[in-house]
Formats: structure tokens, C-alpha cells, sequence
């Protein structure tokens, strides 16, 4: 079980980097653990952020106590695992569990028809795994409540049916300690992005059936690789990373090939966005596009598909590419452990709720309504309707830049579709509403040669989020947000799970429009119609 990294047409400027990398003794030192790699200013950050290098060995001390926890669930016949986490806590068990193809449900949201899709789907089999590293994440803490009070009024205590994953000290563990929840701590020296082999990735992925034991094999199977200066994938991987940002072909399209695998692009795109995208550098991943022929972009596949392609194992893939994003970050000369701005969207989030008290939330007014879509924003031009709009944010993309699609609403109804049963065709309609909207990145990226990205709010704000805020500035940003017709609760708190998310977008694009780069908010006054109307347009254009 290894990791082979073919390389495509790139193969001298990689090998300079390369040769850079081993003169300067990094693949060895990297291995080693050592912090100053990415100069004295990261060193304080790195110091505390290297533990993901010995996980293949470390988190095998988790095996006997996560084994306790999936024999408990078996004997209770609790087979409906849900997860509810965000960005590091979520992402690499959403990829583990589809690779092993073990169902888990994944709350990484806060759009209140997801939520409650979950909590309407066997609750009396349900375990619920809450993943933080701070132990302070406004979605899974809402998460959380909103599952002890289901629990509660059907009769169910809470402690037999929640688990607890977060870093040792943290809030949540004292509160799940008070609440009688069992805890499993993951390792505090590693970051979030970095933690698909902790707890963060283990715990969840066991309860729902796959072989965590197989990935820590796989990890470890390619660990000692790493300290060589030849035969070392994540050496090689990561010179290509760097060698391409530092020629300028900045944007990295990743496919998803013919492999085992399913949907590490998503996992990968987290890692690299959120890891490299500071101080006006990083490498941009953009998933499930055709690369143009621009100058800006290259393509690595999954799986081995020729070109630039990486095969191997899931769990050797992780190591390989958090190794190779450490090995870029030294390349283009930045910090890849730190995430500085993306505090800066849940800060606004935090103003924006408390600002508002009872009253409505600061949406603005809509410079036009195109049926049952509001555009918001400034628009040059005196745009008639969405398709004026649609063409003005294409053509303003920069000639080095992108557009990012961001979209806060469900993303799994289109998955529940086959199971409406004797709904009728407006619920139906409705279920597949939703997902429907990811066709808009396709349908825009046929229409420029520039990339196009797609997230699904809040979730892209652990990911992306941060390059969006932190990248070269040189984004396009299209935000769609959606009414709510049947909201959530959050218990103990003073707003909905639908004023939060709506709280989070406009948080967001205030983050956005501060840097002076051109942002549209899309409100679907009703969702269904919306979708369709704005495919609709979009198949125009």
C-alpha cells in the first residue's frame, strides 16, 4: 500500500523545487517534526500543529475506546449515525464512510430543512457523534441542543445517545462531562484540516461500519517514505503544488478519477484552500471543472489517470497530502497551519444577530426582483433583470481571477429523493430543489474560461472561506440564500437555525465586500421556482 504521484508536462520546473527542497534537508526534517521550516514567524503555530505526522502509531490508542463505542451502539441497535461537525470534523469522515460505502449523515449546515430531515429520520435509532475542536462551534453546538431536546421529548436521555469528540480542555468536553456524554479527545496538536487520522475522522467513520484500523494501515504503510529525498510522494506532490504556484498557474483542478475513492477532492480542497490561501498567495482547488486552457491552471487527478495523478489508499492519501501541503507552504512561503480570516466571517455573524435583537436581520434592499429571485448588491449598468446580472459578474471576473458560487441552502435533498414515497409532485419538486442549484456552476463555467468554485454555506466558510478573505483578491462572489418555510428552534438560544444562516451569509459577504471585490447576493423568495428560474436564465445566457 503506497502512493504514487505521476507527474504530467511540468516535470522541470517540479524537479527544481525539488532539488531546492532536499538541498535544503526538508523532506528529513519535515519528517522529524521540525516547526522552523516556515520561518521564525510561523514556528510558535507549527510547534504546537506537527502531531499529524505520527498518527498512523499515535491514534491506535483510540482502537479499544472506540471499539467500546461501536459495541454499545450494536447491542442498542443504533444504526443511524449522524455527524454533526464543520470543516475538519466533518469532511474526511463524509469521504471515509463513502468510500467504504457505510451510510453516515452529515449535519455541516444550518439550513433548518436538512436539519430537520435529519432529526425526522429514525430518531429512536439514532446516535449522534458532536465534533469540535474548540468546543465552541456555533453550527454543531446548535446541533447539539436542537438533538437533546428531540431526544428529550420522545423520551430518550441524551447521554445513551450522544458522543463527544473534541480537544481536551475545551467547553464542550466540560459540558459533556456534566452531561454524562461519553468523550473521546483527539490530539490538541493538530489542526482541524490536518485531523482526518484523530478522533475527529475515526470515531464517526467506526460507528458507521468502515475499517478504521485498514486506514491507519494505509497511512502507515507510506509513513516512513516521507523522510527519504527520493521515492517520496508527498515530496514530489508537494513540489508540484509549490513549483505551479510559483510559476503562476495558481489554480489547482481536481478530478476525481478511476479509483476506489470517493470524494477526496472535497476533502483535499479544504486542506489546500484553507492552508495556503493567506497573505494575498495560495493555490485556489477547484472541484469537478474542466481546466481551461489558461495559463493559471493544471489538473491532478485521483486515481491513475495520466498527467499529473496521485494513487494509492485513502488512508495513505491523507498522509500524503497533508504532507504535501506542509511541503507547498514552505515553497510559496507561507504558514500553512494558521487560518487568519476566517474569524472574521463568524465575528460579523456574531455583530449582525446581536445588532438585530428581535428585529430583522440587515438584508438591504433589492435593486431588482426577477420573479422569484432578489438581487442584491451594486451592479453597474442598470441591469433589467438576473440575466443582465449573471453576464455582468462574468465578465467581471479578472483575467487571472474566478467565481465562486455560494450557496446557503440544503445540499443533500436531491439524496432523499427515491425515498418521498406518496409525496406529491410539488414535495418531490421540493426535495430535489436544493441540490439542482450545484448544476449553476456547470451551466457558468461552460459560459467563461475562467474558474468557477462551488460551496455550499456555511460549510465552504471552514474551507474556502479562507482563501476567498485571505487569497490573491481577484474573486467574483454569487451568494444565493433561500426563504425558510419550516425553521428550527435553537433551544437556549435567540435565533433560529434560519435567522443563523442567514446571519452567516450576510456575514460573509460583508467580509467579501469590505476588499472591494464584486459580490451579488440571489434571494429565492421561494425555493423551488428560484432554482428554476435561475437555471433557467443561466441556460440562456
Amino acid at each position: 500500500m503506497s502512493v504514487e504521484v505521476t507527474l504530467g508536462d511540468e516535470v522541470e520546473s517540479v524537479e527544481t523545487v525539488r532539488d531546492k527542497l532536499v538541498a535544503e534537508g526538508v523532506p528529513a526534517a519535515l519528517a522529524a517534526g521540525d516547526p522552523s521550516l516556515w520561518g521564525p514567524q510561523a514556528q510558535p503555530e507549527a510547534t504546537i500543529r506537527l502531531g499529524w505526522l505520527n498518527l498512523p502509531q499515535s491514534s491506535r490508542e483510540l482502537l479499544p475506546e472506540i471499539d467500546k463505542l461501536v459495541e454499545r451502539a450494536r447491542a442498542e441497535g443504533l444504526d443511524h449515525v449522524v455527524l454533526a461537525g464543520m470543516g475538519g470534523s466533518s469532511l474526511a469522515p463524509e469521504v471515509i464512510c463513502a468510500t467504504y460505502d457505510v451510510p453516515l449523515t452529515v449535519l455541516d449546515t444550518t439550513d433548518p430543512h436538512q436539519v430537520r430531515r435529519a432529526l425526522s429520520d429514525r430518531l429512536e435509532r439514532t446516535l449522534v457523534v458532536v465534533a469540535s475542536k474548540s468546543g465552541g462551534t456555533i453550527e454543531t453546538d446548535s446541533h447539539r441542543r436542537i438533538y437533546e431536546k428531540a431526544f428529550r421529548d420522545a423520551g430518550i436521555d441524551p447521554a445513551t445517545r450522544i458522543v463527544v469528540v473534541t480537544d481536551p480542555g475545551s467547553p464542550l468536553e466540560q459540558a459533556a462531562n456534566e452531561a454524562g456524554y461519553p468523550v473521546v479527545l483527539a490530539d490538541p496538536n493538530v489542526g482541524g484540516r490536518y485531523s482526518a487520522l484523530t478522533a475527529f475522522g475515526l470515531v464517526p467513520s467506526a460507528l458507521a461500519g468502515a475499517d478504521v484500523r485498514r486506514l491507519l494501515d494505509e497511512a502507515e504503510s507510506v509513513r516512513a517514505l516521507l523522510a527519504q529525498d527520493a521515492g517520496n510522494p508527498g515530496l514530489d506532490l508537494g513540489a508540484v503544488l509549490g513549483a505551479e504556484a510559483l510559476r503562476g498557474r495558481d489554480k489547482l483542478i481536481l478530478r476525481d478519477g478511476m479509483s476506489d475513492i470517493t470524494g477526496l477532492p472535497d476533502w483535499i480542497e479544504q486542506l489546500i484552500a484553507e492552508s495556503t490561501g493567506k497573505e494575498g498567495k495560495g493555490v485556489l482547488p477547484v472541484v469537478g471543472a474542466e481546466a481551461a486552457e489558461d495559463d493559471d491552471q493544471y489538473v491532478v487527478s485521483i486515481g491513475p489517470d495520466g498527467g499529473t495523478a496521485v494513487d494509492g489508499p485513502l488512508g495513505a492519501q491523507f498522509l500524503v497530502w497533508e504532507y504535501a501541503t506542509a511541503i507547498a507552504g514552505r515553497a510559496i512561503g507561507i504558514n500553512p497551519f494558521d487560518q487568519p480570516n476566517v474569524a472574521e466571517s463568524k465575528e460579523n455573524t456574531t455583530r449582525i444577530l446581536q445588532e438585530a435583537g428581535d428585529g430583522p436581520l440587515p438584508a438591504g434592499t433589492p435593486l431588482l426582483t426577477d420573479g422569484p429571485v432578489e438581487v442584491y448588491g451594486d451592479v453597474p449598468g442598470d441591469p433589467k433583470n438576473l440575466a443582465d446580472v449573471l453576464t455582468w459578474l462574468l465578465r467581471a471576473v479578472p483575467e487571472r481571477g474566478y467565481l465562486a458560487i455560494m450557496a446557503y441552502l440544503d445540499r443533500e435533498a436531491a439524496f432523499d429523493a427515491a425515498t418521498v414515497g406518496d409525496a406529491s409532485f410539488e414535495e418531490m419538486t421540493e426535495t430535489w430543489a436544493g441540490a439542482d442549484v450545484a448544476t449553476l456552476r456547470a451551466l457558468l463555467d461552460y459560459r467563461t474560461d475562467r474558474p468557477v468554485t462551488f460551496g455550499w454555506g456555511p460549510r465552504f466558510l471552514h474551507s474556502t472561506g479562507q482563501y476567498h478573505k485571505g487569497g490573491p483578491q481577484d474573486g467574483v462572489y454569487l451568494q444565493i440564500t433561500g426563504a425558510v418555510t419550516d425553521d428550527v428552534e435553537v433551544p437556549g438560544k435567540p435565533y433560529t437555525l434560519g435567522r443563523l444562516q442567514l446571519a452567516q451569509a450576510l456575514g460573509d459577504l460583508g467580509a467579501l465586500t469590505s476588499r472591494g471585490r464584486p459580490a451579488v447576493r440571489l434571494h429565492l423568495t421561494d425555493r423551488v421556482a428560484g432554482v428554476r428560474h435561475l437555471l433557467s436564465v443561466a441556460e440562456e445566457l
